[in-house]
């Protein structure tokens, strides 16, 4: 059993009796009831066994808030919201895609495309201001327990401001986590070849960073700046490296989990999501003082890429897992056309510098007011 640490703070499950045994003193007590824990879903969520499994799990924890942004259609989202207020939860729904959402983001001067970032930056101002921790996961983890939420925030009560999971993807006899391993790990290495930068020691310290779990004070929850659609957690990332540092971060094991998966190929598959990715992580390390050489770069992140091919078919080998080279050499390609200069900024503003409160969300975005689904509050 490891138990390196690595740049940042890294908490393991060594298998005692504290809290990665999922034991829970009286300060993970408190900051569980002083928490806002914000689960994204869209249509696809409604009803799932994985998002029903995470909402039983969060009817055993006691949090002050949990904050469900939504994205679904208008005839869905009424009995998407009945079903998820049949839990024990104190539990708000925010319809991200509310008419009246898109007229106060237009009106603010932030309309303009939608996804995964923008639904979670929607529920960030109203999770920071209901309570002094904000815990965000995603809804399609089949293994999610509650004992998840008291870890990522277990180094929230020892002083740091920003915690992130990470966790084994191995299902099926095979390995996943095919993003993370196959392209945003080799083109951090790839960057830091030739760039000796810190942020890219900060962003190779993490052992899932494309994970979806996070927690962090409700301070620097307001200071994200999240990209509207995927990279959310690449942004999360960078935003920390300026607010916590190496010294306010901390990784924790969440141990093994089991996701729902993706096609590889088109816009909607991991292809799609590797060109969001990549902008959000080079525009990232750009800000930060990295000047990556985009003509050499793709042929230098497939050379290193190569390189992990044979170990992850050793390791897998190692573990009696099934391993296909050929796909994975193939999904090197597909990613290594992702990898440009990261383009129009489109980020959404910090909360703190929002030109709108988090009541004005709440407002905009509720499932129907009045029991009329999409009235608005200026109806």
């Amino acid at each position: 059993m490891e138990y390196v640490q690595e740049r940042i703070a890294t908490l393991h499950d060594l298998g005692g009796s504290g809290i990665g045994g999922v034991a829970a003193d009286d300060a993970i007590a408190r900051a569980v009831g002083e928490t806002a824990v914000v689960v994204p879903m869209t249509d696809r969520e409604h009803e799932s066994p994985a998002a029903a499994r995470v909402l039983a799990e969060l009817e055993r924890l006691d949090p002050a808030a949990v904050i469900v942004p939504v994205r679904a259609a208008p005839d869905r989202i009424g009995p998407f919201r009945e079903w998820l207020e049949s839990f024990a939860l104190p539990i708000e729904v925010l319809w991200c895609t509310a008419p009246a959402v898109e007229e106060r983001l237009r009106a603010a001067g932030l309309s303009g495309g939608f996804g995964k970032g923008r639904d979670v930056w929607l529920a960030l101002g109203p999770a920071a201001a209901a309570g002094e921790y904000v815990v965000v996961h995603d809804a399609d983890a089949r293994s999610y327990e509650a004992g998840h939420v008291r870890r990522l925030l277990a180094p929230l009560t020892m002083g740091f401001s920003f915690s992130k999971g990470y966790y084994a993807r191995v299902e099926d006899g095979r390995l996943y986590g095919r993003l993370f391993r196959l392209f945003y790990d080799p083109l951090i290495r790839a960057l830091s070849a030739s760039h000796d930068a810190p942020i890219l020691e900060y962003l190779g310290a993490f052992r899932y960073a494309l994970a979806g779990e996070f927690a962090a004070t409700a301070d620097l929850a307001r200071r994200l700046r999240p990209p509207r659609t995927w990279g959310l957690e690449v942004g999360t990332l960078g935003a920390a490296f300026d607010h916590a540092g190496v010294a306010g971060t901390a990784q924790v094991d969440l141990g093994r989990h089991e996701h729902d998966h993706r096609a590889v190929a088109g816009e909607t598959g991991l292809e799609g999501m590797s060109r969001e990715v990549a902008a959000e992580l080079l525009r990232v390390v750009e800000e930060r003082g990295v000047d990556p050489d985009y003509g050499t770069l793709p042929d230098r992140y497939l050379a290193v890429g190569d390189r992990l091919l044979d170990r992850y078919g050793a390791d897998a080998a190692f573990n009696g897992l099934a391993y296909d080279r050929a796909s994975e050499r193939d999904q090197l390609e597909r990613y290594a056309d992702s990898i440009a200069p990261p383009g129009l900024d489109r980020r959404l503003p910090p909360w703190r510098d929002a030109p709108l409160a988090p009541g004005d969300v709440r407002d905009a975005a509720r499932p129907w007011i009045g029991g009329r689904v999409g009235s608005s509050a200026d109806d």
